[in-house]
């Protein structure tokens, strides 16, 4: 008996992502939230220039 049973088996591919055709609506959407995103990214990057997002951690008074 010659049969391949021996060692993991592979894994079955996953079928592909067909194409989603969106109308009007759902391009608006996702434009909206691709400018909402690209604006919430550079707030964050003005932000760590500034240093108000962390660096600082806890500070201690100095009392023993």
């Amino acid at each position: 008996m010659s049969s391949k049973q021996g060692g993991k088996a592979k894994p079955l591919k996953a079928p592909k992502a067909e194409k989603k055709e969106y109308d009007e609506d759902d391009l608006a959407k996702l434009q909206k939230k691709k400018e909402e995103e690209k604006a919430l990214k550079e707030l964050k990057a003005k932000a760590q220039q500034k240093g108000a997002f962390g660096g600082s951690g806890l500070k201690k008074s100095g009392k023993k």
